[in-house]
């Protein structure tokens, strides 16, 4: 239980990007009234939440509809982590992990920041959901590791609400260079662990013997 905790804090903290997020959100919620900037982070964490939640408990569902096979899930889910962990590494930014362009520019033209581009696609994006969904496939019927997984992605959500709560601080605490070390940090053991995922897909898939 405790090395799939560790792989699910791992994972959700790469993907979800806690510092990443409150950095995004001081800029987005400057000018704001302070009981504006509060309620705007509770209500995108909990719509986030819900989303990843979601995933979470029907993941496994999803897949059985779709005929998508676990060792499918694995590998596919392993090379996208990689992406992302690639980008954390070189410190770039993509749409897989934070916003585009275009939706920079549309989130700059939003009263109401809380559902877009906070909720999703920053904090609940595909990274996100896909790892979400790649765990809890992972854990099986195992119940403690599901348990696992599941406070790992409760712990890395309270954790990126009291981060975007101290976002000023933060940003000045860290500044990019700070920033940049904590996500080549994580951004690294996600590679490690998403070529872990790869060889396993490949692995039950049955097309390799080994």
């Amino acid at each position: 239980m405790t090395e799939t905790l560790v792989i699910a804090f791992t994972t959700f903290f790469a993907t979800i990007g806690p510092i990443d997020i409150a950095v995004v959100y001081a800029a987005l919620s400057r000018g704001m009234p302070p009981r504006q900037r509060w309620r705007t982070a509770v209500r995108a964490v909990f719509l986030a939440s819900c989303l990843l939640y979601a995933f979470v408990l029907f993941g496994q569902v999803l897949l059985d509809r779709l005929g998508i096979s676990i060792p499918a899930l694995q590998t596919a889910g392993g090379i996208l982590l990689f992406l992302v962990g690639l980008d954390m590494v070189f410190a770039r930014h993509s749409g897989v992990v934070s916003t585009t362009q275009d939706e920079d520019r549309e989130a700059r033209e939003r009263k109401d920041v809380a559902v877009f581009p906070l909720a999703t696609p920053l904090i609940a994006g595909p990274g996100a959901i896909g790892a979400a969904i790649l765990l809890m496939t992972n854990a099986g019927d195992d119940v403690y590791q599901q348990l696992a997984v599941v406070t790992s992605l409760s712990f890395v959500l309270l954790l990126t609400l009291v981060l975007m709560f101290v976002s000023g601080q933060v940003q000045r605490l860290l500044g990019v260079t700070g920033m940049n070390v904590v996500s080549r940090i994580f951004g690294l053991l996600l590679t490690a662990l998403a070529v872990q995922f790869v060889f396993d897909g490949i692995k039950g898939s049955g097309l390799i013997n080994v």
